[in-house]
């Protein structure tokens, strides 16, 4: 039974406001000792990347080769990812140099540029997802404000409150193909809930994920078997996840992407982007998007999402249909319900690439595009996917809540978005739950849109 509460922005925005601060001040006067321990699991970019070049290092161009970071450590490591010199032209292609991953169809499995190192600096810590940046805070603020909310209630980071930062570059790949790097995540991943358990008495924990960040951990749980998940386990809450992928995609692959960092070619990043094992599992999801629906026109034909082999063909990445077809489809063609309790936090009624339009079949150019509903990143259809593949799971509990005029990334920042977060985790953490309600969507009203 789906139910609907619409709110005022004003009344809900007070409401929220009231909430917060009663949970903020119940938990202030009580130990921290009630809390469920929680771990931020970022979306893709959501979190910092640090690179080392070796002597194996080829750059692509004389100004590269020469060009080294001012402002590394002592030991070579520097801040790759979020770096401000992206921004202007000449260091932009040897950012997107550096960023490049490859293919490798022997070991079916991608890999660095060879004589790029990269790490995520303190994992288990929320640091590197604070700010990609430190020192431009205010440009790359990414968790800070949800951390700062979260540490009101009584978290704290590295005793009840941990991060899990990762490379976003890559994905996963189905049963019986190897991917090291993300499946590495996920066994350090699976590490620290046991450590967090295990060092807050037992306490099973609370999952919070934003974007990318839940489909990495529902492809967790269900890795594991259910006496596992219920173990560690209380909830998981996912912010902005694109369950079946996401239109912006294709647009990404097509023409490259911007992702709305002023003076930054999407062309010079679109080898790079297209590279990105995380960015083919983002492709629209065909069981989700389906095939009635033309998702990009030219002038010879159009695409929807079962034709996404000859799209890849067509805008000239080839290379990407085999681990498309061998290693994406079939991890995306079946999302299996984990049977552990959770609550989808998304944003609404936000302009989002729908479909494109390509006047002269040129995918160099950036196309026409026709937007719809969603959080301006993700599709409505796509955010709304687990309801309706999910509609006859009677062991899977599923709340969504809809908070209008929130987009993909303010759903971190927003007052009302930050109230429900907190009004969730404070419910979950609450000795005298409310009771868990099967496919409950509930509608806000956000202030910053």
């Amino acid at each position: 039974m789906i139910k609907h509460q619409h709110h005022g922005l004003k009344i809900g925005t007070i409401l929220i406001m009231m909430l917060s601060l009663a949970c903020t001040f119940g938990v202030s006067s009580s130990s921290s000792n009630n809390l469920h321990p929680l771990i931020l699991i970022p979306g893709n970019g959501g979190n910092q990347l640090e690179a080392k070049l070796t002597s194996e290092y080829k750059a692509c161009n004389w100004f590269c080769e020469r060009w080294y970071p001012l402002v590394k450590k002592k030991d070579g490591w520097f801040r790759l990812w979020f770096d401000s010199t992206v921004l202007l032209a000449p260091f932009t292609q040897c950012f997107a140099d550096r960023m490049k991953l490859h293919y490798d169809t022997h070991r079916d499995d991608y890999y660095n540029t060879p004589g790029v190192h990269t790490r995520v600096p303190q994992f288990g810590s929320t640091y590197s997802l604070l700010y990609l940046n430190p020192r431009l805070k205010h440009a790359t603020e990414y968790m800070a404000r949800l951390v700062d909310s979260l540490q009101q209630l009584g978290y704290s980071d590295g005793e009840t409150l941990f991060g899990s930062p990762y490379d976003f570059r890559y994905g996963l790949a189905a049963k019986g193909h190897p991917s090291q790097v993300g499946s590495k995540f996920l066994e350090d991943l699976k590490s620290l809930i046991e450590n967090a358990s295990t060092s807050n008495g037992g306490k099973p924990v609370i999952l919070l994920s934003h974007s990318l960040g839940g489909l990495f951990v529902l492809q967790l749980l269900n890795r594991n078997p259910p006496s596992w998940r219920k173990k560690f386990v209380k909830h998981f809450i996912a912010l902005s996840a694109p369950w079946g992928g996401a239109m912006d995609e294709m647009l990404t692959f097509a023409s490259g992407n911007s992702l709305g960092v002023p003076l930054v070619e999407p062309l010079i990043v679109r080898n790079e982007q297209r590279s990105c094992e995380s960015n083919l599992w983002l492709l629209p999801n065909p069981k989700v998007y389906g095939n009635s629906t033309p998702l990009v026109i030219t002038q010879n034909r159009s695409y929807s999402a079962y034709d996404m082999v000859d799209f890849l063909k067509d805008i000239g990445f080839p290379e990407g249909v085999y681990p498309y077809e061998t290693r994406i489809l079939p991890l995306i063609e079946n999302i299996v319900a984990p049977e552990v309790p959770m609550t989808c936090i998304i944003g609404t009624g936000v302009r989002t690439v729908e479909s494109l339009f390509y006047k002269n079949s040129d995918f160099d150019e950036q196309p026409e595009v026709l937007y719809g509903d969603g959080d301006g990143t993700v599709n409505m259809v796509s955010l709304l996917a687990l309801q309706s593949l999910w509609k006859d799971e009677k062991n899977q509990s599923l709340e969504v809540i809809k908070i209008d005029g929130v987009t993909h990334t303010s759903i971190l920042k927003d007052e009302v978005a930050l109230g429900e977060i907190v009004g969730e985790i404070n419910r979950i953490n609450s000795p005298i739950q409310l009771g868990l309600r099967n496919f409950v969507v509930n509608t806000k009203m956000g202030s910053d849109k």
